[in-house]
């Protein structure tokens, strides 16, 4: 919110001498941060003077435009006194005008620097300004000129244009939507600066009552408006200039002056927070009513898009149909244009969550739904209408028609109860009872006090109060939240990380010591994001959690699976010409339990045990997961030889690492589950129970995700491989003795998993076998149709002895006796 400091002292008093830092540092103190202080005129240097055109000759080019080559009396601005030659391309003046003139050695916006120079056939000292060559706005199409009393020639021109004056820039909280307004700013400059004084409410004027001759207007959703006020003016003059003082104000809050008509909207929306709409009241047919909108209805509204509307979604009609989106954008069938002589003014009051559903479901942005989403005044409406009109009468030329519309009442305030003493516990510094009242009726509330506490009602302009802790917050601000005291919790000694997060880094250690590299997505999918991934309709992990306010429409709902959002990192990187990757993301997956809603627990004390039960069970279970996605080359070629693309054992090996890390042995077997390709899929579990998949992705998922083919993945549930951990891992021993060494190459069915074989090996081989290891695999004529050949390395070392003879061949033929009958594996020979 941009609001020039004039404006502000328009409606408060300050003491004499306040600086703007040190307003602006007092406000800030109590929550209306600074953002920036600015200056139109700080980057104007030289002379910029008021001169007063004396002659003006217009000459022809022979580009076919025309010059005006003028003499302007500046006064003894120019050292002689005698009038200035200028060329002007300008012809919105003339003879007798006073314009805006800066001399040679002047500097404008932009470090555009102002000299005499040979132009058009004429020496040229100084310039003619424009608006915009002063940064005062994007007029460009005609210079300034200045009203015939302004001043004298020669005169400095900056006090006439507020380019000497100072806009604030504050950031304005969400729940603080009373201060997108100057009578918001000034009431907390009342509250927060020492010494302020007379406050000018700007709403505060005396209205005409509601009669029966006003434009009729119908209300069919009294909750989504609760207020519809309507004024009309006839007789206004389109073409009637908006003063200098109001186009200068708006332009220094950050908005476009436009036409007197929406202009002098604007300026009583800045000036009290009440937005306003203007309808041009010869397009309106019959009355207006006030509804939610029918499945199918569209609306162009005034940005030219043709937009279909929710059946959640406020809007204005008439006879002609719809004419609004109520509290967020006009339509176009009744825009206000040049030729709009009869103005009806509408000043509303909407329901603010209605208001934010809206602009969010149509991506519209607006400076009054900026207001109304945040909640307005509901009581100033009567108010803000009669001061538009007061403005359009005054400077359009137009006279206010008798008839006022008012349809419903301003919803009530709520009472909160606070106890004296509540500040004082939060804050952790002395506030005393009065403290508490003075505060709280400062900011506008109405306090009833007692023995115990004080009953509060907030004003209309803070429909953020909802809560004791609100009123709390109100009271410390003032009070100053540089006064509270800051102390630091003493941590209790000997705790660390705790078994959860030591386990976490491990992993994360492990799989970037292999070369993974770590990403952090969104948790968030749509159903299109299920469907690229070939899951079937009574997949599980299409049981999703929707949210109810989501980031993004095509995206509301908790993901089930962390493969998403891999493929889809996996995919941008691929696009970006990074074809050799390997990701790997750890995150929480939500998995509904639909318990029904979660209770809402008073504030005021722990809960129960039972209560805490019965909050988990609301919870949707949230188990942490790994998922990975690897493509390109696992091995980059060179002249060490060629490269090695990855493969689904990539995907098998990086789970298998992460479970070693945490003590565990992966077995593997095979199995068939989108996205995965059928047949290039691998089932991992730990001690019988399945801890995730891995393998190669099908080709269409790889499609649909921008990935090339052969693709890998895997995801796995960390909290099952964690609750299984070894977490204090032992250190390995080593044997000083010799190894023995054995190979054995196993004929088995192609189907049997070669997992299931080193299994029977390892488990046949006993206490003797140091490490075994699958080296090669062979299918082809000498195993046989249907048969592969399996070779294993076989390594054996005794802890406290040298092998006697034939110790290691009976260890390798007992492995072997058991890999046969186990998966019918015939020793090759």
């Amino acid at each position: 919110m941009k609001a020039p400091l004039s404006w502000i002292l328009d409606y408060v008093d300050v003491p004499e001498g306040t600086t703007t830092e040190a307003l602006t540092d007092r406000l800030t103190l109590t929550g209306l941060k600074l953002e920036a202080i600015e200056s139109p005129g700080r980057d104007i240097t030289g002379p910029l003077v008021v001169g007063r055109v004396v002659t003006m000759e217009p000459e022809p080019q022979k580009n076919g435009k025309t010059i005006n080559w003028c003499t302007v009396d500046v006064g003894d601005a120019n050292g002689t006194g005698e009038p200035q030659g200028i060329v002007c391309g300008a012809h919105n003046f003339k003879p007798g005008d006073l314009v805006v003139t800066v001399l040679p050695g002047g500097v404008l916006p932009g470090g555009f620097e102002i000299g005499a120079r040979k132009t058009y056939g004429h020496l040229s000292a100084g310039m003619i300004c424009s608006a915009r060559e002063l940064g005062l706005g994007e007029d460009h199409d005609g210079i300034i000129v200045l009203p015939d009393d302004a001043g004298e020639p020669g005169q400095d021109a900056r006090p006439l244009l507020g380019l000497d004056e100072e806009t604030i820039e504050f950031e304005i909280n969400p729940d603080r939507a009373y201060a997108l307004s100057l009578r918001g700013i000034a009431r907390e400059v009342l509250v927060s600066v020492e010494g302020a004084s007379n406050f000018r409410d700007p709403a505060l004027r005396d209205t005409p009552p509601a009669n029966d001759q006003g434009h009729p207007v119908v209300v069919e959703d009294p909750e989504g408006c609760p207020v519809f006020v309507a004024r009309r003016v006839s007789g206004f003059d389109p073409d009637a200039p908006t003063p200098d003082l109001i186009v200068r104000r708006i332009t220094a809050a950050g908005m476009r002056p436009i036409s007197l008509a929406v202009d002098v909207t604007n300026y009583v929306m800045l000036e009290t927070g009440r937005p306003i709409h203007g309808y041009d009241a010869d397009k309106l047919r019959g009355a207006i009513v006030v509804r939610r909108a029918r499945e199918g209805e569209r609306l162009i509204t005034l940005d030219g898009t043709n937009r279909a509307l929710d059946p959640a979604d406020l809007v204005v009609t008439d006879d002609s149909g719809i004419i609004g989106l109520g509290g967020v954008m006009g339509g176009e069938t009744t825009e206000i244009s040049e030729s709009t002589t009869s103005i009806l003014v509408e000043a509303a009051h909407w329901d603010a969550v209605s208001m934010f559903r809206t602009g969010r479901r149509h991506k519209i942005t607006s400076e009054a739904g900026k207001r109304n989403e945040r909640g307005v005044d509901a009581t100033i409406c009567e108010a803000a209408a009669d001061r538009v009109v007061e403005l359009l009468v005054e400077h359009g030329g137009g006279h206010a028609e008798p008839g006022v519309t008012v349809v419903g009442t301003p919803p009530a305030m709520p009472t909160i109860r606070m106890a004296y003493d509540l500040p004082e516990r939060v804050a952790g510094l002395p506030i005393d009872s009065s403290t508490v009242v003075d505060h709280l009726q400062a900011i506008g509330c109405r306090v009833d006090a007692d023995a115990d506490g004080v009953d509060v009602t907030p004003p209309p302009w803070r429909p953020d109060l909802i809560a004791a802790q609100d009123l709390t917050e109100e009271v410390i601000r003032l009070v100053g939240y540089d006064l509270v005291p800051s102390v630091l919790p003493t941590p209790p000694s000997g705790r660390g990380l705790t078994r959860s997060q030591q386990l976490r880094r491990r992993i994360g250690r492990t799989l970037a010591g292999e070369g993974w590299v770590e990403v952090v997505n969104f948790p968030f999918v749509g159903t299109a994001d299920l469907d690229a991934l070939g899951l079937a309709a009574d997949d599980p992990r299409r049981d999703l959690l929707g949210l109810s306010n989501p980031l993004n429409h095509e995206a509301g709902f908790m993901t089930t699976t962390l493969l998403p959002g891999v493929l889809r990192t996996a995919g941008k990187n691929v696009g970006h010409g990074n074809t050799d990757l390997a990701i790997f993301e750890t995150g929480t997956v939500t998995v509904p339990r639909h318990a029904g809603p979660a209770a809402i627990l008073p504030v005021d004390r722990r809960p129960t045990d039972e209560e805490f039960e019965a909050l988990d069970a609301a919870l949707p279970a949230q188990p942490l997961h790994l998922a990975l996605v690897a493509a390109g080359d696992a091995v980059a070629g060179g002249w060490w030889g060629e490269a090695r693309p990855v493969t689904w054992a990539d995907a098998v090996e990086a789970v298998r690492s992460v479970a070693a890390a945490l003590g565990l042995e992966v077995t593997a077997s095979s199995a068939e589950l989108a996205p995965w390709h059928p047949g290039r899929c691998a089932e991992l579990s730990v001690d019988g129970e399945v801890i995730g998949h891995a393998g190669e992705m099908h080709p269409t998922v790889c499609q649909a995700f921008g990935l090339p083919k052969r693709t890998v993945a895997a995801e796995v549930d960390l909290d099952l491989l964690m609750a299984r951990s070894v977490h204090l891992r032992k250190a390995p021993s080593f044997s000083s003795y010799p190894v023995a060494k054995e190979d054995v190459a196993l004929v088995v069915d192609a189907s049997v998993p070669a997992a299931d074989v080193e299994a029977a090996l390892r488990e046949g081989a006993g206490e003797l076998l140091e490490s075994i290891r699958l080296f090669d695999v062979y299918t082809g004529d000498q195993v046989g149709k249907g048969k592969k050949s399996l070779a294993y390395a076989l390594r054996f070392r005794a802890p406290d002895r040298t092998l006697k003879e034939g110790e290691a061949a009976a260890a390798r033929d007992a492995a072997v006796a058991l890999a046969a009958e186990r998966t019918g594996a015939v020793q090759r020979t």
